[in-house]
């Protein structure tokens, strides 16, 4: 920067203003900053440069699988509200492994980043870490949480559960349940829901019993449990609710190999449903009977939430307001159940 100054014939304090908000220098400054940049092609170091403010510019997203739809349209919007807000957005996948998550906010430390919005593993992450790293900097769960007290936004299960155990009861048999790897929290909070939801309406819970083990290969995970069961006498009901939408497309493959169909009572032999409104649902064959979650909602409720803690944190002011955002989920009625 001081080489940069020099060149440019410009006082650093001039040059760093333009870099930190090109508008606040006048046009004439701007554009003579400009030239000299493509001739000289120059640019700051952003780290370093975020490494000497007490607060950076930089916020930090830790999901556990960048390849998963759902992830990918939350950490875009969330990149997309981030730059709007003049920040910097750097997403990290743990890739659903604990020693990667680890790095991953060991990383997120070392750069100093002004917050973080984390999809935490739960059940194998770092807890420790991250309630140490949650003392220094502002953090927000989504999806699932990390503990009962950690500042949150994500689906209320509860609520979405209730509503397709309802629908299914209503409309045909009562669902068994098929759920998911003990991956993360989800995974116990949603077959909790479904059994208060059963309960609820005076039905016996019915929980498949599956397979240990923590793989994120939902598909191939729903596919193999629905053919054990097939195999040894099929379900104990002729509906099946999935933990969620990547459990169900691997029991509809199940079925199809199995020449079972597929389909709303009266149209066909099982009815299965899932959870999510993952994207490629609607085009499954037939369509999941689902529950969408609003990742746009989810990503602009942890931003604000965000922001709202980095300001408090600026100010040297206790948390005001929620630190918890649970949003409803809306049922999507489709061809499988």
């Amino acid at each position: 920067m001081e080489d940069f100054s020099e060149f440019v014939g410009l006082s650093r304090p001039t040059v760093s203003k333009y870099f930190n908000d090109p508008a606040s220098v006048r046009k004439k400054t701007r554009d003579i900053i400009e030239a000299a940049l493509k001739d000289s092609g120059f640019r700051p170091n952003i780290f370093a440069v975020n490494l000497n403010r007490r607060r950076s510019n930089i916020l930090g997203i830790i999901v556990p699988d960048t390849t998963d739809p759902f992830y990918m349209a939350l950490t875009r919007r969330i990149e997309v509200i981030a730059n709007g807000s003049g920040y910097l957005a750097f997403v990290l996948s743990s890739d659903g492994d604990a020693a990667l998550e680890a790095r991953a906010i060991e990383t997120l430390r070392s750069m100093n980043v002004a917050g973080a919005v984390i999809a935490a593993l739960g059940v194998k992450s770092q807890q420790e870490t991250l309630h140490a790293l949650g003392q220094s900097i502002p953090l927000i769960y989504v999806d699932s949480p990390l503990d009962d007290s950690s500042p949150f936004v994500g689906t209320d299960n509860r609520q979405s559960f209730k509503l397709m155990v309802e629908y299914l009861c209503r409309s045909g048999e009562p669902p068994c349940y098929l759920g998911m790897p003990l991956v993360n929290t989800n995974a116990r909070t949603r077959e909790q829901a479904y059994a208060d939801a059963m309960r609820q309406l005076n039905k016996e819970p019915v929980v498949l019993p599956i397979s240990s083990g923590g793989t994120w290969d939902f598909e191939r995970f729903g596919f193999e449990q629905a053919v054990r069961f097939i195999e040894s006498g099929g379900f104990p009901t002729n509906t099946i609710l999935c933990a969620n939408d990547r459990i169900a497309f691997g029991a509809i493959a199940a079925a199809y190999h199995a020449g079972i169909k597929v389909g709303q009572t009266g149209q066909g032999e099982l009815r299965i449903a899932g959870h999510d409104d993952h994207p490629l649902s609607r085009y499954a064959c037939p369509p999941i009977t689902t529950v969408a979650q609003d990742y746009r909602q989810i990503a602009q409720g942890a931003m604000d939430l965000l922001f709202r803690m980095i300001d408090q944190d600026d100010q040297n002011m206790t948390a005001a307001g929620p630190s918890t955002i649970l949003l409803n989920g809306e049922i999507m009625l489709r061809g499988s159940a």
